[in-house]
């Protein structure tokens, strides 16, 4: 197996990492924009599309800054390999982003947008579980607090604090409405409000809240940066009790008595997830959160 990574940071990592262990005898290259890059372990350094001409790549991983998305895709568009992209799919939504939905799907490209909450096992058995039970309401609830995300490093000159850089809380905790997306579907309506007036004195938004309506009933999704004591939620409201999932635990509640937990972290979901992406969309053609249905799930955040 031989693939392409743009990106080299602590995501695509995850990923490599992933892939090492479906394939220890994986090729893997690494687009580099100039010599200075930091390097990594087994991994080839190329500096220019042109230097693959004579290779078969199996899939190219897109895991640069969100910002190069757009222009990272038109390139390796003309590969006409598989894409694995990482979440989340543009900086912002253009004519030139829709543009480039249209000409991958009419080009029959294989793509897949990363989002690994949805091979989280509390998730999963909560998808099964209310499949046959009505719903009358859903809450979804995402806080932490900015500066402990990077240790040694000042919170306020990264990407995630700065709106000029495309930051904020409503990207960088998309993956709350993607989960809701794979569970319930694109909502009739949503709502959405926008800020950045607590203490943490960023220009980016630290808080978010979506509303989405469905036909019986509505999903509230909250996102914010200053959460002390991180939280990560959801919580749905049946006919007949109220389950409630503790994504940080792993575990699924009803009325309060524990109905299931798991020992997977957070972490081990990348693994599952890229062999999911392997087995299903690369071996199989599956259409599995493609570019289109993420872009879709783009626009629904970016809505204000």
């Amino acid at each position: 197996m031989q693939i392409l990574i743009v990106g080299l940071g602590s995501i695509a990592k995850k990923h490599i990492d992933a892939i090492r262990k479906l394939n220890p005898n994986v090729k893997i290259y690494a687009l580099r924009r100039n010599n200075s890059s930091s390097s990594e372990q087994h991994v080839q350094s190329i500096y220019n599309i042109t230097e693959l001409e004579n290779e078969t790549l199996d899939f190219a991983i897109i895991s640069n800054p969100t910002a190069a998305h757009l222009d990272t895709i038109q390139e390796l568009s003309h590969l006409s390999v598989p894409l694995f992209i990482e979440k989340p799919l543009f900086s912002e939504i253009s004519t030139e982003s829709e543009n480039l939905v249209n000409f991958i799907d009419n080009s029959n490209i294989l793509t897949y947008v990363a989002c690994n909450l949805r091979f989280l096992n509390c998730l999963i058995y909560l998808r099964e579980k209310i499949t046959k039970e009505r719903i009358n309401e859903v809450n979804v609830y995402c806080g932490s607090y900015l500066p402990n995300w990077r240790p040694g490093v000042d919170f306020r000159k990264v990407y995630s604090a700065n709106k000029e850089m495309g930051g904020g809380v409503h990207i960088d905790l998309i993956h709350e409405l993607d989960y809701v997306y794979w569970l319930f579907g694109k909502p009739n309506r949503s709502h959405s409000f926008f800020s950045n007036h607590s203490s943490l004195d960023i220009s980016a938004f630290d808080y978010a809240n979506y509303l989405w309506t469905y036909k019986e009933f509505s999903a509230s999704i909250i996102l914010n940066y200053y959460r002390k004591e991180s939280k990560r939620t959801i919580e749905i409201v049946t006919d007949e009790g109220v389950y409630m999932a503790d994504l940080l635990e792993n575990k699924v509640f009803r009325d309060g008595e524990t109905i299931f937990e798991s020992d997977q972290k957070i972490i081990d979901t990348y693994d599952a997830q890229m062999q999911f992406f392997i087995e299903n969309i690369i071996n199989n053609k599956k259409n599995f959160n493609s570019i289109s249905e993420a872009n879709t799930i783009l626009r629904l955040c970016m809505q204000d």
